[in-house]
């Protein structure tokens, strides 16, 4: 197979701008996924294009000159970059060879809240693509059942965040609103009961029940929730804290929450 082996090829120049711009994901509904594991757990039907670097070709081909991985045939064509073309379009250190174009996902707020006792978060205004990528998989794991943003938080779809989510990005159903307090007045029409992780909660967030419908509001990391938003929670509840320290990274205090509400539903 022909390898492309110029940063100036249309395909490259692309990729790049994927890459770098969310403008360009969003006007293409699509994303990119680095890595052999994310590529064997994407799902076959969001699978647009495959790009390997030569290296990575020469090991893992097989006779049709298509991808096989350990799940079974992906069905898209190769396409080759040279080693140093794919580094270019590459957005770790260290690439793994293997970089996909894949289709965005799309759910709406009711989505989100489906489910019999939905257990939802709610982030408002969050800045860090890590911290994003850390409450997606640890979501996954604690058995949220959605994950509402508005649009002035990170971009799922940041290369960086996409790496943090662990193939979570595929499993938990998001979405992002124009109008975050809207989607939070609908949850609370719907029955869920909302939950303002701030620092002037009164209570402990493990004296509360959430084994009924509830979300979970975490703000950004700096500011905290907006007030328009935390006005709206039914409860402020707090993380208590040791020493001098007066509040968590945004993602590992949604994580106590999100595992707390997981443990008291586990009964």
């Amino acid at each position: 197979m022909d390898k492309i082996t110029s940063t100036s090829n249309a395909k490259v120049k692309r990729l790049v701008n994927l890459k770098k711009k969310r403008k360009a994901r969003d006007e293409e509904k699509v994303f990119l996924v680095e890595g052999i594991r994310m590529f064997r757990e994407m799902p076959s039907e969001i699978l647009k294009e495959v790009y390997v670097s030569e290296t990575f070709y020469k090991k893992e081909r097989d006779m049709t000159g298509q991808f096989l991985t350990e799940n079974g045939r992906k069905k898209a064509a190769v396409e080759i970059l040279s080693d140093t073309v794919f580094g270019y379009v590459s957005d770790t250190k260290t690439p793994q060879g293997i970089l996909c174009v894949a289709r965005q996902k799309e759910y709406g707020v009711e989505d989100v809240a489906k489910g019999e006792i939905p257990h939802i978060i709610v982030l408002d205004h969050l800045q860090d693509p890590g911290n994003l990528g850390t409450i997606f998989r640890t979501a996954e794991g604690a058995g949220v059942t959605g994950i509402i943003m508005n649009q002035e938080s990170v971009d799922i779809y940041n290369p960086k965040t996409i790496r943090s989510t662990m193939g979570s990005i595929y499993r938990m159903p998001f979405c992002y609103t124009a109008d975050l307090a809207d989607a939070v007045r609908f949850l609370k029409a719907k029955g869920v009961r909302t939950y303002a992780a701030h620092l002037e909660g009164i209570c402990d967030y493990d004296k509360e029940d959430y084994q009924k419908p509830c979300a979970f509001l975490i703000g950004n990391e700096g500011n905290g929730l907006t007030q328009e938003i935390a006005e709206l929670a039914d409860t402020y509840i707090k993380i208590p804290m040791k020493g001098e320290v007066e509040s968590l990274n945004a993602a590992i205090a949604a994580s106590v929450l999100m595992f707390e509400a997981a443990r008291q539903r586990r009964g």
